[in-house]
């Protein structure tokens, strides 16, 4: 797969770096507060199940930045999956 990175993947990768990276301070703010009173567990439901789908997309195509991008988000969300389930008022 490392093989066959040409000019569009390396958009792709820098892409992917900065969504993925723009994810993870909701995730830290999440954690530290304990506060997922913004969230929708429906509409980040739908939100974690596609990006399940964009990782098997991106493993299909053999898409690196895909791949990458899609594996951090699928790791971040599920861990907002948890703590929404964890911290809600029930």
């Amino acid at each position: 797969m490392l093989d066959n990175i040409d000019n569009i993947e390396v958009v792709g990768l820098i892409a992917a770096s900065l969504t993925t990276y723009a994810f993870l301070p909701q995730v830290y703010k999440t954690w530290k507060t304990k506060d997922v009173s913004g969230f929708s567990l429906p509409t980040f439901s739908l939100f974690f199940i596609g990006i399940i789908f964009w990782l098997v997309y991106g493993i299909y195509l053999e898409s690196l930045s895909m791949i990458f991008a899609n594996t951090i988000t699928l790791i971040s969300s599920f861990t907002l999956l948890v703590f929404i389930f964890k911290y809600r008022k029930r």
